[in-house]
């Protein structure tokens, strides 16, 4: 099991709302909660001039009280991993004081539901995965799809966890390994395949066709067995490592290209098709 700290997307409304595990407890993304709160163009400004007008709210974000300080915690974006403010649950109760809105009070229960919701996977850790799927199948995915991904994440955990064991440094290191992977896999950085789709703020792989997930879980595994096998310790020789394991996958992806006639890589939103409009575009190709 990954000793990794556990990022979820939660839904509020249709509204996504990221969030982390920190300190045995969610900690959530505050331009987030604010963007759901206020629909909001620019949360961000929003949050800004509320500290303006609400001096209590500025001591409160200051770790006034019994309230903790938010803190900045990374999170994987359309732009590579970025450094979010995030606030605890009760520090997310005071901000919602601060903001007027007929959504208020449903939040709070919303809130209150999620807190719950931890307390019952720490006794029952199946419950988390369970909810990860419902979320997906409220989106739409299909169910073989949900398959791949949640072997996908499974996958992605073990490799961090191997990659800790062997002495890579968390955050900025791993991000340079797995754009090692995907580069070696796609003949694309993460970034680079974040630009191609189109994509914003979103998850890459909860766009992935059923295809490029498969061939990202390859490079992944190839890695960690190639890691494990050749004992590689510190950065660079997981560096090569990664290269290897992208070129494992890179090269049975050229190979089905080749013999198929069709491009693993698409610039297809996978989540903005549905599967009736999936199979008409199959028909139609």
């Amino acid at each position: 099991m990954s000793d990794q700290p556990e990022r979820r997307i939660a839904l509020f409304q249709r509204k996504e709302i990221r969030r982390v595990i920190h300190r045995n407890e969610w900690w959530f993304v505050i331009t987030d909660v604010v963007a759901a709160l206020t629909d909001s163009a620019n949360p961000k400004g929003y949050f800004t001039d509320m500290r303006r007008r609400d001096p209590q709210l500025v001591e409160a974000l200051k770790g006034g009280g019994q309230i903790a300080t938010p803190l900045g915690l990374e999170f994987e974006t359309a732009g590579g991993r970025q450094t979010l403010q995030c606030w605890n649950t009760e520090g997310i109760f005071r901000l919602i004081q601060s903001i007027p809105s007929a959504k208020a009070e449903p939040f709070k229960r919303w809130l209150a539901k999620v807190g719950y919701e931890r307390i019952q996977e720490i006794e029952d850790p199946e419950l988390a995965t369970k909810r990860t799927r419902a979320i997906y199948k409220a989106k739409g995915y299909s169910d073989d799809w949900i398959e791949k991904r949640m072997r996908s994440i499974a996958i992605r955990d073990e490799l961090t966890d191997e990659w800790k064991k062997r002495g890579v440094k968390e955050q900025r290191e791993y991000s340079i390994l797995t754009a090692e992977i995907s580069k070696a896999t796609f003949g694309l950085t993460p970034s680079e395949y974040v630009e191609l789709k189109k994509l914003k703020r979103e998850n890459l792989r909860d766009h992935m066709t059923d295809l490029e997930l498969i061939f990202s879980m390859l490079g992944e595994a190839a890695t960690t067995e190639i890691a494990r096998n050749k004992d590689t310790q510190g950065f660079s020789p997981n560096k090569r490592a990664a290269r290897e394991g992208g070129t494992v996958a890179g090269n049975a992806r050229r190979e089905l290209e080749q013999r198929s006639g069709r491009n693993v890589v698409t610039d297809e939103n996978y989540l903005s098709l549905t599967q009736s409009a999936k199979k008409a575009k199959r028909v139609k190709s």
